[in-house]
Formats: structure tokens, C-alpha cells, sequence
């Protein structure tokens, strides 16, 4: 045994004996709590989460596949063999495949794009051919459209103003745009807003190519041909399957009409590789692109328009198609309505060795933990449920509809929600509600990185130190005891818990070192994964072992582990942002203005280029930020008397129940009842994915956005909302508060 390994292990076992107490746990039952945790380490097994790997992505799986469908049935048949009450539960969700593809260029030097990844010898899995998902943007309409090309960067509303300011007008034209920047669905929903007719999404090696390293299959970044599917459904609106909002997608459900759908696009989508792009992109004219917008091809990257046209063809099967959602159940011993929800998704765009399945066997081998811990003894004081969600893919519809379809018992009975996803080799992330940030602090504390032999927290404190871009960012996180989590946007199943219905939610996981470019490819493999991933598999294990202690903590806290500092510190940072932002945008549109009117920036431009100087612009309101600002100073004093309730009292002896009711419920009385502005399916008001990021948190959506829409009425009509929320949150703490107060 190596010396590190025994520093390791010493550190390891002697963990529960150094800590006194863990929040939510009285002195003896955190001691006892420790010791099952430390029993539930021995039991996980790389070799396991290796098998699973390798099983699970041993053929394509997307929705409505045959592999699928086996790979739900099998997790099934383990989680009833570990003693879990398991089933399927399927809903019948819209999910269109390729029916034909065409991309070429005309002109005098045409071009036909291949649309094509080849098998590779050193993959096993590449050449299933008659089971892979063609290379396509899920969500695509149908079309056929023939017109110059634009190359519009990333095509996000930034490169728009640019090359607006260029003299270049995209209507009637197609555009092509570089993956990154922004989520994928952004850079049509963009074009089609400034009157494309089509749009074209490349992946550019700069970006995950050869350009960051060696190309698959000697190393792990995308070679010429790998191209990226993915979904381009407008989720900024509301996720699922777009024909059922707000209700589940059953046999029997109403549907709305394809048209009426208000997030499916109207402009044909489709990603290529940077091979198919190269001749498209070397067919452009107009001005070289400016700096920041090329890219790492051999070429000199112009903005267009094209001489020559290009044509694109799609034609899709909109068919509805079985999504097999794995609902794996322990019922508490205490208390059994209330629930703690854990969940990864196991649907993949083709193989998924990494997207999800590397997230979803490290759930499997907590769960097979979890199991093996109840023969011992332990007992799980409130239901666990284990989820494998299908058709997360095309747009988190597997989870979006077991939630609206059982709305009323999760709002009543949902303690939390833990979402994992794809998991690889590095340090260790935590996204989610601040309310549960200190729970998330004390597991970090004690789960030991495989690598180096410290604690995740503190070698993802020392990522971010070293990362830091100031001296003044370096030290504060070096002077910080605790890791500040993230808050959630989209892009993975917490969305619907969360943004929706108000569970309080985390996103776990590990990555930073497993760098690739085999994301939603045919490359996604387990030979990819094994080589380049997570070689020894123990990170899935770091994963079991980090998302296993949430669960259990949270199954078994005599007090659910809440704390509202954290919660009332971030979103105090969040309404300082704001206040700042329309300061600074008042004071940019001032000097903007200026600037205009004495024809700066026509002055500074080449006069043999075409140039349109920007309008100028209505000046900056004062928005009245009084009452927010008096929510959140109500707020610290609840969250402190909270505290120190708690420190004094941490285990009531009467109104238990109605105590942990009352915290779990907290993060529900952050909803508003109208939702989001123009999207009332995001229903919190604290945060959302952007209107224009996707994926991207806003925080205090409703403000933030409607400030940089310079749309101020709303922005005073959500400051109002946001307040609103806040006071019915500390009315919540504070009702906690009384019952801590009875001895």
C-alpha cells in the first residue's frame, strides 16, 4: 500500500469521529449517521460503474429504440433484485428523426455535404450504423430553402448588432453559425427573429477540435468529421414535449396542433461537421470577419454574403414514440410523504458512454449502496425514490412530464431533488439552491478526491484560486471556508423540479479534466470513455459517494438540513447586480449617446468600409429598488434568527413534522403564480435559464431581462414580484422560527 493510500484511508475512517455534528442530525444521531456513510463507502465499486458503463452504452439508445427500451427494463429488473418497488412509467412524447437530408452549394464550385460520421476501427461501437440517429438538430421543421449564406459568429443578439453596424442584413438568407457562445437552440431562434430562412451550426475546431488538442481517435477532441446533434426546441419558453404544456404526455392527453406549439422553430436547423463546413465557409465574400469571430480552419473567414447559393432540404417523421421513465421506490419508516428524489437521465443522442451514462451508473451503484446499507441495519426515515429518466435528450421530456403529471403529490410531499448527468475525471461542481448550500459544504468537506487525496472542496478550491482572473478573486476564495454553489439554468432534468414546481434542487457532479469532442457524436463510446474520461472509473464512484450522502442526509435528518444564510447572502449579491446593472447601463447609454451625436464612431471607422453607426438610444430611467431592497435586510434578520434558533435548539421535541413541512415547502413560496414575463411556465423568481443564454442561469430573471430589454415598466412590475416573493419566503422562515423557540 502506498503512503498516500494510507494518508487516505486514515483521513477516511477517522472522518465521522472528528466531526461532532452534521446539520439536520442531533450530536448522536450525526454520529451514527457518519458511521452508515463511512459503511455506505465500502460497498461502491469502480468495477461495477466500469460494467454498467459498458452495458449500458453497448448500442445507440435514444427514444423509442429497442436498446432503449432493454436498458430501462434492465435497471428495472436491478432495482427490484436490490429490493426496491420498481417500474416503468411511460408517457408518449412527439420526438422527430430524419427522413431525408440535404446541404450542398451551388454555383460554379459546388459542394454536397457529406452529413456523415465514419466508423473507426479503434471504436467499437461507431459502426452500428442501422441503429445510430443520423447527424440532426431534434426540432428542426421541415423545409427547403435556397439563398446566400451568412456566417454570423455564434449567432447570438451581439453579432447581430455587429453586422448590423456592417451593412449586412440577414432576411432571405441562410445562415451559418459556430457552435458555442451560447446553447444550440439560441442561434436559430435568433436568426429566424432577424429573418433568416435557414440556419447552419458547425463545429469549428477551435473550439473542440484540433485546435485543443490531438483529434479522435489518437486523442479525445473532435476529428473533421464529428458533428454535434442536439435538441433546438426553444426551452426558454417551457421544456417537454412541446404538444402537452403544463400536463403530462399520457396515452390520453389532449394535444395542442404542431403549429400552435410556441417553442418549436420555423426556420429549417442542421449541424455539420467543420469538414462540411470548410467549402461552405470559403465560399463567402464580403468583409473578412472581425477577429474575435474566426475560427481555427485554414482559411480566411469572411462574413458574406455568398456568391453562390447554398440549398437546404430536411424533411423529418414526426412520430410519437414510448419514453420509459425507471420510478424506483423505498418507502421511509417515519416519515413516508415526504420524499427525496434522486434522478439521471438514460437516454443518449447514439451510444452515451458519457452523456448520461456516466452519471447514470454512479446512481445505480449508490442506489446498489444504498441497498446493501439497509441490510446492515440502516433505514431510510422518508421515501427514497431513484429515477431514470428517458427522452431527456430531445427536451427534458421524460422528467418535464412525470412532474406535470404528478404535480399535486410532488408540490405536496417533494423534500428535494438531486440531479446528476454526465460525469468525468476532475473537480468537483455543485449547482442548485442556496438553501442548500451548508449541506453541500460538509460533504464536500469529507468525500476524498481519488487523484490527490484532499477533499473535492478543497481541490475545486484550488481550481478556483489558481483560475481566479484578480489578485482580489484569489483571495477571497482562499479566504473562504465554503464553496459557493451555482444557481441552475437548464439543460438537464432539475429544470421542471425546480424552476417549476419549487423543489429545492441540486446538479452534482465531476469534470474539468476530461476535455473532448465526442459530445451527442457517434464518439461518445465506452472506448472513448475509458480512454479518455475517467480511466479508473473512481469518479463515478466520487460521484456515489457525493450524491449518496445528499440523499441519505436528507432521508434521515431529525431537521432537514436548510439554512437560509446562504440563501439570503446570495440573493442580496443578486439584487446588488441588478441595481448595478441599469446604473451602469445608464451611465454606458450617456456616454453612447455622446459618442453618436458627435459621429465618434464614423470617425474612427475605415472609410473604405461599409459601416452603419448604431442609433441612439432613450435615456436610462431611476427604477425604485426600495421595497426589494427591504425584503432582502427582512430576510437576513429571519435567516439569522434561524440560526441561532437552530444552534440552540437542533432538535425540537414537539412539531417535527410541521417544522421540516415548513423548510422543505420553503423554496415554493419563491414561485410566482403568473411565471416568467412572455414565458409562464418558469415560475421562479430567483432563477430561470435565459431568454437568450438556454442553458445560462439568469438570476432574478424577471429583472434582470426586462432590464436589458430597456423594458422598464416590467422591470418595476418584477422588482414588485420579486419582493413579493421574498416577504412570503421570510414569513416561511419565520413561522420555522416559532416552532424552534418551543422547548
Amino acid at each position: 500500500m502506498k503512503y498516500s493510500a494510507l494518508v487516505v484511508l486514515l483521513m477516511v475512517s477517522t472522518l465521522s469521529f472528528s466531526q461532532k455534528s452534521i446539520l439536520g442530525y442531533s450530536k448522536e444521531s450525526g454520529e451514527a449517521q457518519l458511521k452508515a456513510e463511512e459503511k455506505f463507502d465500502s460497498y461502491l465499486s469502480t468495477k461495477n460503474i466500469e460494467d454498467w458503463i459498458k452495458r449500458l452504452s453497448a448500442r445507440p439508445h435514444h427514444v423509442g429504440s429497442p436498446y432503449g427500451k432493454a436498458n430501462a427494463e434492465y435497471m428495472r429488473d436491478l432495482f427490484k433484485s436490490w429490493g426496491y418497488d420498481a417500474e416503468l412509467e411511460t408517457y408518449y412524447v412527439l420526438f422527430p428523426t430524419p427522413k431525408s437530408r440535404l446541404l450542398e452549394l451551388m454555383g460554379s464550385n459546388p459542394y454536397k455535404a457529406k452529413l456523415e460520421e465514419p466508423a473507426l476501427k479503434e471504436d467499437g461501437t461507431s459502426n452500428q450504423k442501422s441503429e445510430q440517429l443520423p447527424v440532426y438538430n431534434c426540432w428542426s421543421p421541415d423545409g427547403d430553402v435556397t439563398g446566400e449564406l451568412v456566417f454570423v459568429n455564434y449567432g447570438v443578439p451581439d453579432d447581430y448588432i455587429q453586422l448590423e453596424r456592417m451593412g449586412i442584413d440577414v432576411k432571405g438568407k441562410i445562415v451559418i453559425a459556430k457552435y458555442g457562445g451560447s446553447w444550440r437552440g439560441i442561434k436559430p431562434k435568433v436568426a429566424q427573429e432577424h429573418g433568416a430562412i435557414g440556419c447552419i451550426i458547425y463545429s469549428d475546431p477551435q473550439g473542440d477540435g484540433y485546435f485543443q488538442g490531438d483529434v479522435y481517435p489518437k486523442g479525445p477532441f473532435k476529428n473533421e468529421f464529428g458533428a454535434q446533434r442536439g435538441s433546438v426546441l426553444d426551452m426558454p419558453i417551457y421544456p417537454g414535449d412541446p404538444l402537452t404544456p403544463n400536463y403530462g404526455s399520457t396515452q390520453e392527453a389532449k394535444r395542442i396542433d404542431r403549429k400552435d406549439a410556441p417553442n418549436l422553430l420555423k426556420i429549417p436547423v442542421l449541424p455539420i461537421s467543420y469538414s462540411d463546413a470548410k467549402p461552405l465557409l470559403q465560399a463567402l465574400g464580403g468583409p473578412v470577419a472581425p477577429e474575435k469571430w474566426r475560427g481555427a480552419l485554414p482559411i480566411t473567414y469572411h462574413v458574406g454574403p455568398s456568391v453562390a447559393k447554398v440549398r437546404l432540404k430536411l424533411e423529418f417523421n414526426w412520430d410519437t414514440k414510448p419514453a420509459y421513465n425507471v420510478i424506483a421506490k423505498i418507502r421511509g419508516t417515519q416519515f413516508q410523504d415526504e420524499w427525496v428524489i434522486r434522478g439521471n437521465h438514460h437516454d443518449a443522442w447514439v451510444n452515451g458512454a458519457n452523456d448520461p451514462v456516466s452519471g447514470m451508473a454512479a446512481l445505480l451503484e449508490e442506489a446498489r449502496g444504498v441497498s446493501e446499507l439497509m441490510k446492515t441495519g440502516w433505514k431510510p426515515k422518508r421515501t427514497i425514490i431513484y429515477c431514470a429518466w428517458d427522452a431527456e435528450e430531445p427536451s427534458l421530456m421524460g422528467s418535464t412530464e412525470w412532474v406535470e403529471d404528478h404535480w399535486d403529490e410532488l408540490s405536496d410531499k417533494a423534500v428535494a431533488y438531486i440531479n446528476s448527468d454526465s460525469n468525468g475525471r476532475g473537480f468537483f461542481d455543485a449547482d442548485g439552491s442556496h438553501t442548500l448550500e451548508t449541506m453541500v459544504n460538509e460533504i464536500a468537506k469529507e468525500v476524498i478526491d481519488p487523484q490527490t487525496g484532499v477533499t473535492v472542496l478543497e481541490r475545486r478550491k484550488s481550481a478556483d484560486a489558481t483560475q481566479a482572473s484578480t489578485v482580489k478573486a484569489k483571495k477571497e476564495i482562499l479566504a473562504k471556508k465554503n464553496l459557493s454553489i451555482g444557481a441552475l439554468g437548464s439543460g438537464s432534468d432539475y429544470s421542471p423540479f425546480i424552476q417549476h414546481l419549487g423543489i429545492a434542487s441540486l446538479n452534482l457532479g465531476f469534470g474539468g479534466e476530461d476535455a473532448g469532442g465526442e459530445y451527442h457524436s457517434i464518439y461518445d463510446s465506452y472506448d472513448h470513455y475509458k480512454r479518455f474520461k475517467d480511466p479508473t472509473f473512481e469518479y463515478g464512484v466520487a460521484l456515489a459517494k457525493t450524491a449518496g450522502r445528499a440523499t441519505m442526509r436528507l432521508t434521515n435528518a431529525d431537521v432537514l438540513p436548510f439554512d437560509f444564510k446562504a440563501f439570503q447572502k446570495t440573493v442580496s449579491t443578486y439584487a446588488t447586480e441588478v441595481t448595478s446593472l441599469i446604473e451602469t447601463m445608464r451611465e454606458s447609454t450617456e456616454v453612447e449617446n455622446q459618442m453618436i451625436a458627435e459621429k465618434r464612431y464614423v470617425l474612427a471607422n475605415d472609410p473604405t468600409e461599409k459601416f452603419i453607426p448604431p442609433a441612439s438610444k432613450e435615456p436610462v430611467p431611476f427604477l425604485n429598488f426600495s421595497s426589494l431592497q427591504n425584503a432582502v435586510a427582512n430576510l437576513e434578520k429571519s435567516a439569522a434568527t434561524f440560526s441561532d434558533l437552530y444552534a440552540a435548539n437542533p432538535k425540537p421535541n414537539t412539531n417535527i413534522v410541521n417544522l421540516n413541512k415548513l423548510l422543505f415547502q420553503s423554496e415554493r413560496k419563491l414561485l410566482s403564480e403568473t411565471g416568467l414575463p412572455r414565458r409562464p411556465w418558469y415560475k421562479h423568481t430567483i432563477y430561470a435559464p435565459g431568454f437568450y443564454t438556454g442553458y445560462g442561469v439568469k438570476t432574478l430573471p424577471g429583472i434582470r431581462e426586462a432590464i436589458e430589454q430597456r423594458n422598464w415598466k416590467e422591470a418595476q412590475e418584477q422588482i414588485e414580484s420579486v419582493t413579493s416573493a421574498l416577504i412570503k419566503f421570510s414569513v416561511q422562515v419565520d413561522a420555522a422560527n416559532k416552532i424552534l423557540m418551543m422547548r
